[in-house]
């Protein structure tokens, strides 16, 4: 594999880190927090190694999946979603809309007996008082994965572990491909295909932001090929999967051109609106809305301004503020990121994807709820770029699970503020690089 004196230790590292992730998908109880951590640090320290080394890079790529597959047949531990995914496919089997009423109805109603839908299923739910939030894409995979194993939870998480071990790797491809077009390493996708926080939450965890990034690679992967009309079908892919991506919608416009960018959105948003309309009413509407209303004024984790914010409101008013926080720091994210839209210049695809990470990382800096699988599509976009702040976050994001030591869960935000110093210190010495290295751009510009 490698024809030098590091081929020992790169095997050694590798190794290691097949064990490490075996142990994690089959051996790792979410409220031992010191076993999760001292494996995750081992994994990321060979990552960090095997990474930076010589190899060939389909070798590199069969490594990643290879560590993937380890998670098969593992029932997730760091995440309990995946009932509520079952639960959605049940209702969606039994020929119901998951969106119209709460878990409650179908055990506490006169509701007629679903297969599947039961009191012990019920009870593992960990938001049963929400509707379900979880966009058409994703309600699709909870769907085929209960038709394909209607009497086993097991066998449903297998299915959808398999549709996101299918994505993941089509990211990777897509990845590679979008290396090569901009000129840079291919040795960079790496950086995201062994990354041990994208295995373990997007395989491990089974969470659907593997979909959305394959999705949006397709998109900036048929962008770069101006193929508008296949690129804005995968962007209503993505959409479709977590609204996230909407937030990108004012960089295509400046990369696009107001008259490029109309069709382009009514592509997107269009096939968008074409996987919800099956499922769509007001009513349904309005239980959405509710559920994201509540996100923005209620939930909070690993939040990094908006804690800080927080203590300052008890200080100020003597109670959680979260209510006029949150609505208040997603118009600030909004608008700075239409300020950006409106006064850069996105000339490239790379760049592009360079201003869809910056949009990320502001709305990842002032929201409320920073969950650690949210990283790994921002991780996915500045491979492409020069910037590795994402990595040390990945290597960091780990600490927020020492929450999860006790049933009664509780964060240090000791650790949360351990977290955000490393790394907005980071981020802040690469955009002052990212500067310098600019002004001696065009100081050699304006003398040649």
């Amino acid at each position: 594999m490698i024809a030098n004196k590091s081929s020992t230790l790169l095997y050694v590292a590798l190794g290691l880190s097949a064990i490490v992730y075996g142990i994690l998908a089959y051996a790792s109880p979410r409220t031992d927090f010191t076993q999760l951590l001292a494996l995750y640090a081992t994994a990321f320290a060979a990552y960090l190694y095997v990474s930076q080394q010589r190899f060939n890079i389909w070798q590199g790529i069969a490594v990643a999946m290879l560590f993937r597959l380890l998670f098969l047949f593992a029932t997730p531990f760091l995440s309990d979603d995946y009932f509520r995914f079952v639960w959605d496919g049940y209702l969606l089997k039994a020929g119901l809309n998951p969106y119209l009423h709460l878990p409650d109805y179908y055990i506490n109603s006169a509701a007629p007996a679903i297969q599947g839908i039961s009191q012990s299923l019920y009870q593992q739910l960990n938001s049963p008082g929400y509707y379900s939030v979880y966009p058409p894409v994703a309600q699709a995979v909870f769907w085929l994965s209960v038709q394909l194993s209607p009497n086993s939870i097991v066998g449903s998480i297998v299915v959808i572990r398999l549709v996101l071990l299918l994505a993941e790797f089509g990211s990777i491809l897509l990845l590679l491909r979008l290396l090569r077009k901009m000129a840079l390493p291919e040795k960079h996708v790496l950086l995201y295909a062994l990354n041990p926080l994208v295995i373990l939450e997007l395989t491990g965890n089974l969470h659907f932001e593997a979909l959305l990034i394959f999705f949006l690679l397709l998109a900036l992967f048929q962008l770069f090929h101006q193929r508008y009309l296949l690129s804005g079908v995968a962007f209503g892919l993505a959409i479709g999967t977590k609204l996230l991506p909407l937030m990108f919608l004012p960089f295509l416009w400046r990369k696009l051109g107001l008259r490029q960018f109309i069709l382009y959105a009514t592509v997107a948003l269009g096939t968008a609106v074409a996987l919800y309309l099956p499922l769509i009413s007001m009513e349904i509407i309005q239980n959405i809305f509710q559920s994201i209303n509540l996100y923005f004024r209620k939930f909070e984790f690993n939040a990094s301004v908006y804690y800080v914010l927080r203590w300052l409101g008890f200080r100020l008013v003597g109670y959680n503020a979260i209510a006029v926080l949150g609505p208040l720091l997603s118009i600030v994210t909004v608008t700075a990121i239409c300020l950006l839209a409106a006064t850069k210049k996105i000339q490239s695809i790379r760049r592009l994807a360079g201003f869809m990470a910056t949009a990320l990382t502001i709305y990842f800096l002032l929201a409320t709820t920073v969950h650690p699988w949210y990283l790994t599509t921002l991780l996915a976009l500045t491979v492409m770029s020069n910037f590795r702040f994402t990595i040390a976050w990945t290597g960091l994001a780990i600490l927020t699970y020492a929450a999860y030591r006790t049933s009664t869960y509780q964060e240090s935000l000791w650790l949360v503020a351990l977290e955000y110093s490393i790394v907005f210190i980071w981020l802040i010495i690469e955009l002052y690089v990212y500067r310098q290295r600019q002004r001696a751009v065009n100081v050699k510009l304006k003398y040649t």
